[in-house]
């Protein structure tokens, strides 16, 4: 089925089901993991989400766990694998349930937000694997429902995110209670001394690999910055989306829980099928969400910057950042939604007067000038000058088609707005 790949030294019942998901040929971190982790050897590696690198993992373990069958203890998983947040994990699970569903391999989702009774009934059905978040999996532990003794394999994913999160305690109280004899895995997307440091406490002898993107996530990103004022960047969005049809998947970041709300219920009016997803929203409206969104049901996801990292949705058209997030690497996290398993994108950001300082900040992050796309009905003049970049006489975005350029046009020559003003021409300072 697969012969000539390394999909091939896998066992027949996970072939079935990864050639059911429509996997041909590995990434390069599922090429060079997978034969070190079918042999058992502690892997430390190097790699941004949306690589493959969920199935780099999970394929040896499951395969692990089919060749190598045991007796099932309720409550004590064979393999466990440990996520940042609640989204990563369910996505984890996902894929987990797409690549055993010709295997028999039972496995709990446990994450907190919601009730356990579900989780609980998972891990008593003989769960043999564990994909969990720390507070809960340390919730259940206590109560002693969950049992790490039998742990032959162990994955910490996104390692450098459960530090920023302040996880480490929570890391290090799970690890001692691991058999010393076990496989481990150790995932992040950078490598800090810090990072290193908690590597070199949980593997041993290990094989590192290092996967970098095959170009830098920014280089693939056709990145455009529209300057406007605070209180058009709502008419703004509309008008894009309604003028870009063929962007299908949008995420929209903004930088508050309040923001999101408002700009959600703005699409809402508009009739742009949309959902927020937030800390302040609940585990299953978030998961409704996310799910209507990978179905195409939701047109527009609009988040904060929960969001931003591990989530893996294919084939994002567009990332519109409402406000530029103040942390510069959100900037990087945020973008990179629409650029998955070496696919293009596009990126745009609204800036206003205010946020010009934020904006030099990111493009010294990323050491790259953002070109400013002003054929939209909403550009500020005085937001453009401040930042220093009228006089550049840029080309529009490329994604502008002539028969939106001649809509738009239409529009700055006197139709009105979405908030009812007549527009000016380009030239024509805003006040």
């Amino acid at each position: 089925m697969f012969e000539g790949n390394i999909f091939g030294k896998l066992d027949q019942k996970i072939q079935h089901a990864i050639a059911d998901a429509g996997y041909k040929t590995p990434t390069p971190i599922q090429d060079e993991a997978i034969p070190v982790l079918l042999k058992g050897r502690d892997l430390i590696g190097c790699a941004q989400t949306g690589t493959g690198k969920t199935a780099a993992f999970m394929l040896p373990i499951l395969n692990h766990l089919v060749k190598v069958r045991k007796p099932r203890r309720t409550g004590h998983p064979r393999a466990l694998v440990l996520s940042p947040t609640r989204e990563l994990a369910a996505q984890t699970a996902e894929n987990v349930k797409k690549y055993s569903k010709h295997a028999q391999l039972p496995f709990a989702c446990v994450f907190g937000g919601v009730s356990q009774f579900g989780q609980v009934k998972d891990i008593k059905k003989g769960a043999e694997t564990l994909i969990a978040c720390p507070g809960r999996l340390i919730d259940l532990m206590t109560q002693g429902i969950i049992f790490l003794d039998q742990v032959e394999c162990f994955v910490l994913d996104e390692a450098d995110r459960m530090l920023d999160m302040g996880f480490l305690p929570d890391i290090k109280r799970i690890i001692s209670k691991l058999p010393k004899a076990r496989q481990s895995l150790f995932f992040s997307a950078t490598m800090s001394p810090q990072i290193r440091k908690l590597a070199a406490e949980l593997v041993t002898d290990p094989v590192e690999i290092t996967i970098a993107p095959e170009a830098p996530t920014v280089e693939k990103i056709n990145q455009r910055v529209m300057m406007v004022e605070k209180n058009d960047k709502d008419s703004l969005l509309v008008h894009l989306l309604e003028s870009h049809p063929e962007w299908t998947k949008v995420i929209v970041f903004a930088k508050m829980r309040h923001g999101a709300d408002r700009v959600n219920k703005r699409l809402f009016k508009a009739k742009i099928p949309s959902a927020a997803i937030h800390s302040d929203k609940t585990q299953n409206q978030r998961t409704r969400a996310l799910e209507g969104f990978r179905r195409g049901d939701v047109r527009v996801l609009v988040a904060t910057d929960i969001a931003s990292r591990g989530i893996d949705v294919p084939d994002v058209s567009c990332v519109i950042n409402m406000e530029l997030p103040l942390e510069t690497e959100s900037y990087v996290h945020r973008i990179g939604r629409t650029a998955r398993a070496g696919e293009s994108g596009a990126a745009i950001s609204f800036v206003t007067s205010s946020e010009r300082n934020q904006l030099k900040a990111v493009e010294r992050f990323i050491k790259k000038t953002i070109p400013v796309d002003r054929d939209h009905p909403y550009h500020s003049s005085a937001a453009d000058r401040k930042n220093g970049k009228e006089g550049e006489g840029l080309a529009p975005a490329p994604w502008v088609h002539p028969a939106n350029r001649n809509k738009a046009n239409k529009k700055r020559n006197g139709r009105k707005s979405f908030l009812g003003r007549r527009q000016p021409d380009f030239g024509q300072k805003r006040d």
